[in-house]
């Protein structure tokens, strides 16, 4: 068995004089929930769109599941599942009948019924109650998750999934990442989006792309272990004006930045190199000058959003 579900080296797509992707590279883990991470037009749904046969690159080579996803495309498409950004059904047949037309492109499983997978994957997406209900009626979430029901009505290896959550509300979203959620370890999940709070919530790897390159590829723990930690504090008294010099001086504080005292109260955000040694010491070295007066103070772990918008920022030309 391979190690990894996806192997991308150097893959390049162009579209005339418009660049698409430019010497991606990208590995996803077996068994992961990986995002793909981007802005609008970072190249995330033309990679996704090669990997499932539907594009082919430029240059550059991309293996699924071990298979070229060129020239061994037909069983690639046997073991992988796609949901397209804006999945489409026949709206006057049934989920379930929708689902039964689906399988039908799939070799038959030698060991289960058809009405038994789809009984199942209606399971899996919370849809069971629905199961006779003509598509057109369903909601937008519904849809969604009717989607992802056929995408993985084959039990495929890897399931490759363009935007599942963004069109939907809060509730939605929840909902799409809960299957995300139930997939770990069934088979590999590869989903690209914009929302940043989802990535953070299920995904075990992550990679971000901008102008079809990838700026960075990393676990989730890694990726955010990586960040600084700072603290936001708002001065008060006589002695406010010195705070900020103080800290500067410690040999575990990277960053100072201050802004214009209002009404005599002065915020200063202290990034720190040391996160041991500023919980410990960062209150005393502000409170050492007894004129000062500490109004509000809060530590702040940078999270994805943060790591993302360095990043994004400055690949910037």
């Amino acid at each position: 068995m391979v190690e990894h579900a996806v192997r991308i080296a150097g893959l390049v797509k162009r579209f005339g004089g418009l660049v698409a992707l430019d010497g991606l590279d990208l590995e996803v883990p077996r068994g992961s929930v990986f995002g793909f991470l981007g802005p609008n037009g970072a190249g995330k749904t033309t990679a996704m769109r090669i990997l499932v046969g539907l594009l082919r690159p430029t240059a550059g080579s991309a293996t699924v599941l071990g298979l070229d996803a060129v020239a061994d495309t037909v069983a690639v498409r046997q073991r992988v599942g796609y949901l397209a950004q804006h999945p489409a059904f026949y709206d006057d047949l049934t989920a379930r009948q929708n689902l039964r037309f689906a399988r039908g492109f799939y070799p038959p499983s030698p060991d289960r019924r058809v009405d038994a997978e789809i009984d199942e994957a209606l399971e899996l997406v919370g849809l069971s109650g629905a199961g006779d209900q003509a598509v057109g009626g369903l909601s937008g979430g519904q849809r969604q998750r009717l989607g992802i029901a056929q995408a993985q009505i084959h039990r495929p290896e890897l399931l490759v999934l363009d935007e599942p959550a963004s069109a939907l509300d809060p509730l939605g979203r929840r909902d799409v990442l809960a299957i995300l959620e139930r997939l770990r370890g069934v088979t590999t999940v590869l989903y690209s989006t914009h929302i940043l709070d989802d990535v953070q919530r299920v995904s075990d790897t992550v990679a971000i792309l901008q102008d079809g390159r990838r700026l960075a590829q990393a676990p989730m723990a890694e990726l955010l272990g990586g960040a600084a930690t700072s603290y936001a504090l708002t001065v008060t008294g006589e002695g406010a004006e010195q705070v900020p010099h103080r800290l500067a001086s410690q040999d575990w504080v990277a960053q100072v930045t201050t802004s214009p005292a209002v009404e005599g109260h002065r915020d200063v955000h202290v990034t720190v190199s040391d996160d041991d040694r500023a919980a410990a010491q960062l209150l005393r070295v502000v409170l050492d000058d007894d004129r000062v007066v500490v109004t509000a103070f809060r530590r702040h772990r940078s999270q994805l959003e943060d790591v993302f918008v360095d990043l994004v920022d400055g690949a910037r030309p």
